[in-house]
């Protein structure tokens, strides 16, 4: 297959500062404004050749438009300018192929593909790998759930409704394959933060991946992570919560209700994925903050892998987001850990 190129040129919006707010409450430590669309190119991990495309698209996974983004290794383009890329449509010949598994990012209960920032292209450039990043249906720029607060339904083969307990089995399961299979990844690297932390266990539990990196992952619910959620809860209702997330979701009542009403419901208090975790064959990095209100150590700790299989990192002076709270220590850490990776 060709490369194809598309004229783009690099949008350097930044995010806002922070504010001083209630941090006890994660997703509150979060800029007013939205994050800034980053419109360079690259040359992504396909089956059937390399070919450029726009670093964000829309892909139908499980009768849902999902956006897609794409983060190249680096800037380069293949010989041609770093900012500016133009329409080629013959193969370029001597295009190198990816020397390192890419990476698949799997965002928390509340992100997206925007909630991110820059983060994963900054791993990305310190690991030298190319990066996926994506939302999950409902958040982000992805289709919504009608009736989200409604019962769960499934019609003509379109989920409705509230989600079910077993969501996050679900999204590893099969909506993270069919990805998989849609963008040609074949073993990816997966690096999952929260919900997506354990989305990425579970699939790693049934399906091949190159390594598996996990920030606070929920393995068992908590009542710690109850108690925040019920916070978060009149946060969203009654506080700034709403207004922080409005700038990351297309529909934030639909990312924010589908998230709070599976957690808060009686079914998913028996959610509990240490046994899933026992058939892990890759290498696991998992990072957990000490001063995370969502999960204490446990979350880790009963990942139950042999030790020459699992790394632990237990970060101080951290909340539930590593890759916000300690940036620097969190990439540098995973950039040493995917350094013997292939």
């Amino acid at each position: 297959m060709g490369l194809w190129c598309r004229e783009a040129t690099e949008n350097n919006n930044k995010p806002g500062s922070l504010r001083d707010v209630n941090t006890s409450i994660p997703e509150l430590a979060l800029p007013i404004n939205g994050q800034g669309t980053q419109a360079w190119q690259s040359r992504p991990w396909l089956r059937g050749g390399c070919r450029n495309m726009r670093s964000m698209r829309r892909i139908e996974v499980d009768r849902a438009q999902l956006e897609v983004q794409h983060i190249a290794a680096n800037l380069s383009l293949c010989g041609t300018d770093r900012s500016v890329a133009t329409l080629c449509p013959q193969p370029i010949v001597g295009c190198p192929p990816a020397r390192k598994t890419p990476i698949v990012f799997l965002h928390e209960g509340l992100g997206s593909v925007a909630m991110w920032r820059d983060w994963p292209k900054q791993v990305c450039q310190a690991t030298g790998r190319e990066g996926w990043v994506y939302s999950r249906r409902g958040y982000g720029q992805s289709d919504p759930v009608p009736d989200v607060r409604g019962p769960p339904a499934r019609a003509h083969g379109q989920r409705s409704g509230r989600l079910r307990p077993d969501y996050m089995h679900h999204e590893a399961w099969t909506v993270l394959p069919a990805l998989l299979d849609e963008l040609g990844l074949v073993a990816p690297v997966l690096l999952g933060h929260s919900d997506g932390a354990s989305i990425a266990l579970l699939h790693a539990s049934r399906h091949a991946v190159a390594a598996c990196v996990v920030m606070a992952p929920h393995v068992m619910v908590e009542d710690i992570s109850v108690q925040s959620i019920e916070q978060a809860r009149v946060a969203f209702e009654s506080g700034e919560l709403r207004a922080r997330l409005a700038p990351y979701h297309a529909d934030v009542d639909c990312a924010f209700w589908q998230w709070n009403d599976v957690w808060l419901s009686q079914g998913f208090r028996s959610f509990d994925i240490r046994l899933d975790c026992r058939s892990l064959h890759a290498p696991a990095l998992a990072i957990q903050g000490t001063d995370d209100p969502y999960g204490s150590m446990d979350q880790i700790d009963q990942i139950l892998l042999p030790a020459h299989q699992i790394e632990r990192i237990r970060l101080p002076a951290c909340g539930h987001s590593p890759h916000r709270d300690q940036t620097q220590l969190t990439t540098a850490h995973i950039t040493r850990f995917l350094a013997e990776q292939p």
